[in-house]
């Protein structure tokens, strides 16, 4: 057997317990912390060859950390339900002593010397630590072959994707690997794996949780948050890790509420309104995805929920904002190595963001004008309706057919994530089906600013009524991937560009001061159309007094 199989199994092991489960036996003694970590330790060792989902591990720290809190627990000094209980992070999250390498050759060599705010909330809470996982090279681009350590691969099948670009999270969490894992989501990269994965997967709200010690793909959109198996999963990990964190600038003061006491499985009267037009008139959903939507809306019917019809601007009118801006910030923040070692980057990188330098100050201040009304046109929508309902991306896509494509993808697709992280608030991603090959397929839930607890409950509430969550893959150790054979002209598509726009981006390149190679010049004139097209599509005129959106605004 090469691969994975969908069948539903009939108990749920011990490596496929959600954290609720683990917690409750570890509590009561049932459950021995080491021994847990020794099982996933074994698991790993049998399965991750197939599945690249870690980049880094840290047995030696698992262990010591679980032996730490089973002493705890046995002398009475239980921290609550994390405690005990094995985790990851994406390898974008500073890890004190331990590389953070933000999958790229240029980060081999990092080592922090101090944790996340997130990371180290989760070790107070006796949490317990396994490693660092795949993503795409500093969570932007891919997936990608030119990179020190391969792409992750889906659980469900390996030849397929497990999203961009929490990549490894949603591998290891549904291989059983973990039970819990923290992502980072700047335009879908939490919910994006979770939905392929079969995972629920929360982007909160900006600011909502802190930022510190995470590597920046964007200062505006980057959001912190969680996978795991099930929503009051995602639940436990948000109440450990949200809260003001006075060393992030972006940290918003504002109470957080106890999410587990918000699930209580009840949404009768709860006005849903569904983004139809996200899915129905703007871009192709799989046949199987657009049913999983008419039956996830039927189920929420009958619990009671009074579903109505939500409108939003286009997908691409958020994707243009959200490009502009964050190719804005990215370039900001690895310019000197985009300057001196840019060869060092990956392609897909490379071809995402070089893109960045062809934005003016000014195409940057309209962008954020713009999103600024975004933001306030969703007022009215936040008092119609309590969450918005959406479709995701899933079901995966075969791995081969996305590598070397997703730079000028990027650019020509909007996706139906990003408009959630232009607005700010938080959303979340459940499964809500599987494909007759057994695919994932997921429904996405969104709502006002800092109300994750009435998007839990909603999401909580439609896992109890349907049987998804019972649902795991089956792997088998020993078992190889199959090999990722991707066309040459995959790798390098033909290069369509005007004789106007390519001396237009020739002029940028010199006044930036840039030095490229006839490669790197190649990848920009591959996706300059596009890129030029959307700055384009958000200039308009704006009285004098227009504000841009500020990090800020959502907390004011």
């Amino acid at each position: 057997m090469t691969q994975s199989d969908s069948k539903a199994t009939d108990r749920i092991d011990s490596h496929f317990m959600t954290i609720a489960q683990a917690s409750r036996l570890i509590e009561t003694k049932a459950l021995s912390p080491v021994e847990y970590v020794k099982s996933l330790h074994d698991r790993i060792d049998a399965l991750d060859d197939q599945l690249h989902a870690f980049i880094t591990r840290t047995p030696d720290i698992a262990l010591e950390q679980a032996a730490a809190a089973e002493r705890d627990i046995a002398r009475g000094a239980y921290r609550g339900p994390l405690h005990g209980i094995p985790f990851t992070l994406k390898d974008v999250y500073d890890t004190a002593g331990i590389r953070t390498t933000g999958h790229s050759k240029l980060g081999i060599d990092n080592v922090p010397t101090h944790n996340a705010t997130a990371t180290q909330r989760l070790i107070d809470a006796g949490a317990v630590m396994l490693g660092k996982l795949a993503t795409h090279e500093f969570a932007s681009g891919g997936p990608s072959l030119d990179l020190p350590w391969p792409p992750a691969r889906n659980p469900w099948n390996t030849a397929y994707f497990t999203g961009s670009s929490s990549s490894g999270s949603g591998a290891a969490v549904a291989a059983g690997l973990c039970p819990a894992t923290l992502g980072t989501d700047t335009g879908g990269s939490i919910r994006i794996p979770a939905a392929l994965c079969g995972l629920a997967g929360l982007k909160p709200t900006y600011g909502r949780v802190s930022r510190r010690g995470v590597i920046p793909n964007s200062f505006t959109f980057d959001h912190a948050g969680p996978l795991a198996w099930t929503v009051e999963d995602c639940a436990l990990l948000l109440q450990c890790i949200a809260g003001h964190d006075p060393k992030d600038p972006t940290s918003a003061q504002t109470e957080v509420p106890d999410y587990r006491a918000a699930l209580t499985g009840d949404i009768r009267g709860l006005r849903v309104g569904v983004v139809r037009h996200f899915w129905e008139e703007e871009g192709s959903i799989h046949a199987e995805a657009a049913r999983a939507m008419e039956d996830a809306i039927e189920v929420l019917s009958r619990l009671g929920a009074k579903v109505g019809v939500a409108r939003m601007r286009s997908r691409q009118a958020y994707n243009d904002v959200k490009m502009v801006i964050a190719k804005s910030e990215i370039i900001i923040v690895h310019e000197r190595n985009m300057r001196e070692r840019l060869s060092e980057f990956g392609a897909d990188f490379i071809g995402r963001n070089l893109p960045g330098f062809l934005f003016s100050a000014g195409d940057y201040v309209r962008a954020q004008r713009e999103r600024r009304h975004m933001i306030e046109e969703m007022a009215p929508l936040y008092e119609q309706f309590d969450v918005l309902l959406t479709a995701s991306n899933a079901p995966a896509a075969r791995l081969e057919s996305l590598v070397g494509t997703g730079f000028s993808q990027k650019w020509e697709t909007a996706n139906i994530y990003t408009p959630f992280n232009v607005t700010g608030g938080p959303a979340l991603s459940v499964c809500n089906g599987y494909t007759a090959e057994g695919l994932p397929l997921a429904l996405q839930i969104a709502g006002r600013p800092f109300d994750e607890a009435t998007v839990l409950r909603v999401g909580d509430a439609y896992e109890r009524a349907t049987a998804w969550r019972t649902r795991r893959p089956h792997l088998v150790a020993g078992a190889q991937a199959p090999a990722l054979v991707v066309p040459p002209e995959q790798q390098a598509p033909p290069v369509s560009i005007d004789a106007t726009t390519r001396a237009t981006v020739d002029a940028v390149i010199l006044r930036a001061g840039l030095t490229l190679d006839d490669r790197q010049r190649t990848l920009l004139y591959r996706v300059a159309t596009p890129v030029l097209q959307a700055v384009a599509r958000i200039r308009r005129d704006h009285p004098y007094g227009d504000e841009p959106a500020n990090a800020l605004y959502l907390d004011r």
